[in-house]
C-alpha cells in the first residue's frame, strides 16, 4: 500500500498531525504536495538513485518531502537537528545529496551555504537571506504524479555515539511506489497496524525508527499524532485525546513518565492504548517492570539498527517469562561469537553477529563496513549479548563501551540499570576513567532529578546503593554530576562525548 491509495480512497483523512500546533495533513494533501516535490526534484536535475538531505525539526512538511522523494526512487538522508554545522556539512557531503531541504528555525541553516558549496539548499517555515524557500519552490510545480515513479529510501546515517556517523546505503528495489516491503507486514502482523491505528510518535523522525513506522502507518491508511518534543505527561494526554492504539517509544521516555507525579500519572484514560514499542537502548528490568504493572501486557520489545541486518522481537508474554531478554531472531539469526571468532556456549557473553540477514554497506566507506562483518560474513552492530537454551537473547553492552580495570572486563550497563532506578538519579552514564594502577576504574555522572541534591552526600547515597547490589567492581568508585547528559532525543547517550572529558586524546579504544 501507498498513501497514493488512499489519497483515492480517502482523501480528507488526516494522514497526520502535528501534536502541538494540530496542524493536520490530509491524504489528499499528501499526495498532491509529495507530487509537488518530486515533479520539483526532476525539475532540479535528480535522477533515480541521487540523493537529497533533510535538516529540520519535526514539522508538517517532512512527511511531504520524504515521500517525494521515495516516489521519484532519490534517497532520502535525515540529519539530526543536535548535530553542529561542520557535521552537517560531513553528512551532506558525504552522501552525495544535490539538494538540502533546512528549517529556517535552525540555527545552523544560515551557515551552511558556504559549508557545502554546490548544494541547492531551501528553505522551510521562514526565509533566510541568499535561499529559495521550499514553500514556494514545490507550491509551484504540478501535483500530478512524475512519469517515471519508482521507490526510493532512506539513507541515514548512524548517530555517531562512538564516533563520525556512518552512512547506511541499501540498493534501490526498482519496485513500484505501492510495494511496501517486510516493515509493514511486520507493523501488521506484530503490532495490529491497519487503516483504523492512530500511532503518537513522541521521538525526532530524523530518526529511523520514527522515521520509517509513521510512514508505514501511513502506508496502512492510518493516522500519526507526531509530538514536536517529547513531553512525559504531554504524551499521556495525546494517548488520551487521540484515543492513540499505538506508540513507540525509548526507555529513557518510560524513565521519566514514571517518575511523573502519581496524580500525574493517573490522570489519563490510556483504554484506547493497545500497542506500546520500544527499542532504540536496553531498557532496565526494573522500569519495565513498573511500565508493564501501570500499562498492562501491551509492551512489546525489539532489537535491530539501522542498518537492518536483523531483527529480535520480543512479545509482552515472551519478556513475563524471560525478564530482561530482547526477543527470538525473525530476521537473520543471531550468533554469540567469542575473541577467538567462534561460536560461544549458550549462556557467555560474546559479540552479536547475525547470520542470513539483508546486506548492507556503510556508505564511502568499505573499512567500516569490513569491520561489522567476520570470516563467516556475518554481520554485526557492534553490541555484546549472550543466548539463553531457548535462543532468547540478552543484551550486555557495547562493546566499544566496555571498561577494563586490572584485566578485569566491566559493562557499564549493569551499573547504569541499577543507578536509574534510584529515585534522586534522572539520568546515569557509567564510564571508565584514568587510574594509575588499575588502567581504568568505574565512574558514574549523574544528571540529580533536583540540581540542588548534587554533592558529596548523594554521591556517598549512589555509591552505597550500588554495593547493596552489586560486586564491588562493578560499582562507581566516584560520582560526579551534570545539569544534563548528552542524550541523543531517541534515547542514545553520547558516551563519547563524557570520557572525552576525563580521557582527552589518551584513549583511543571509542573512536
Amino acid at each position: 500500500m501507498h498513501p497514493s491509495v488512499h489519497a483515492r480512497t480517502t482523501p480528507d483523512k488526516p494522514a497526520y498531525v502535528m501534536a502541538a500546533t494540530g496542524e493536520t495533513v490530509t491524504y489528499g494533501q499528501l499526495e498532491a504536495r509529495s507530487n509537488q516535490a518530486a515533479n520539483l526534484f526532476r525539475e532540479a536535475g535528480l535522477k533515480v538513485g541521487d540523493c537529497i538531505a533533510i535538516f529540520m525539526e519535526n514539522n508538517a512538511r517532512y512527511f511531504e518531502i520524504t515521500w517525494g522523494a521515495q516516489r521519484a526512487g532519490l534517497y532520502y538522508t535525515c540529519i539530526s537537528t543536535r548535530l553542529t554545522p561542520g557535521e552537517i556539512a560531513y553528512i551532506v557531503k558525504d552522501s552525495g545529496a544535490k539538494i538540502l531541504i533546512a528549517s529556517a528555525a535552525l540555527g545552523p541553516t544560515k551557515t551552511l551555504p558556504e559549508l557545502v558549496p554546490g548544494v541547492t539548499i531551501y528553505t522551510v517555515g521562514g526565509e533566510v537571506a541568499g535561499l529559495k524557500r521550499w514553500e514556494d519552490a514545490a507550491g509551484s510545480m504540478p501535483q500530478m504524479p512524475i512519469a517515471d515513479e519508482t521507490s526510493g529510501a532512506d539513507m541515514l546515517y548512524s548517530s555517531g555515539t562512538t564516533g563520525r556517523p556512518k552512512g547506511v546505503r541499501v540498493p534501490l528495489s526498482g519496485l513500484a511506489i505501492t510495494e511496501g516491503g517486510p516493515l509493514i507486514a511486520m507493523l501488521q502482523l506484530l503490532f495490529g497496524a491497519n487503516e483504523n491505528s492512530v500511532y503518537l510518535s513522541p521521538a525526532p523522525l530524523y530518526h529511523a525508527a520514527p522515521l520509517r513506522y509513521n510512514m508505514s502507518i501511513q502506508r496502512s491508511g492510518g493516522m500519526c499524532v507526531v509530538m514536536e518534543h517529547f513531553d512525559p505527561e504531554e504524551a499521556l494526554r495525546l494517548i488520551e485525546k487521540y484515543k492513540v492504539t499505538i506508540s513507540q517509544w525509548v526507555p529513557t521516555m518510560f524513565v521519566r513518565m514514571l517518575k511523573l507525579p502519581e496524580e500525574a500519572r493517573t490522570r489519563y484514560d490510556l483504554s484506547s492504548h493497545q500497542t506500546a514499542i520500544h527499542a532504540a537502548a536496553p531498557c532496565p528490568i526494573e522500569v519495565k517492570k513498573q511500565m508493564l504493572a501501570w500499562w498492562g501486557p501491551i509492551i512489546h520489545e525489539y532489537y535491530a539498527g539501522t542498518e537492518g541486518n536483523g531483527f529480535v522481537y520480543c512479545s509482552p508474554q515472551d519478556w513475563l517469562a524471560h525478564p530482561g531478554t530482547v526477543g527470538r531472531a525473525l530476521l537473520g539469526e543471531v550468533h554469540i561469537v567469542g575473541e577467538d571468532g567462534k561460536d560461544v556456549p549458550v549462556g557467555e557473553e560474546g559479540v552479536i553477529y547475525f547470520a542470513g540477514g539483508p546486506e548492507f554497506s556503510y556508505h564511502n566507506d568499505p573499512g567500516k563496513t569490513a569491520e561489522s562483518r567476520n570470516a563467516n560474513g556475518w554481520s554485526t552492530l557492534g553490541d555484546v549479548g549472550k543466548l539463553d537454551e531457548e535462543r532468547f537473547l540478552y543484551l550486555t553492552d557495547r562493546k566499544a563501551f566496555m571498561i577494563i580495570s586490572g584485566g578485569v572486563n566491566i559493562y557499564p550497563q549493569e551499573c547504569e540499570n541499577l543507578l536509574i532506578t534510584h529515585p534522586k538519579v534522572a539520568d546515569v552514564a557509567v564510564i571508565g576513567v584514568p587510574n594509575e594502577d588499575f588502567g581504568e576504574e568505574v565512574k558514574a555522572v549523574v544528571q540529580p532529578m533536583n540540581w540542588a541534591d548534587a554533592g558529596p552526600a548523594l554521591a556517598e547515597e549512589l555509591i552505597a546503593f550500588c554495593r547493596e547490589q552489586l560486586s564491588a567492581i562493578k560499582c562507581p568508585r566516584t560520582v560526579d554530576f551534570m545539569e544534563e547528559l548528552p542524550r541523543h532525543p531517541t534515547g542514545k547517550l553520547y558516551k563519547r562525548l563524557i570520557r572525552d572529558q576525563y580521557w582527552g586524546k589518551r584513549d583511543s579504544r571509542i573512536v
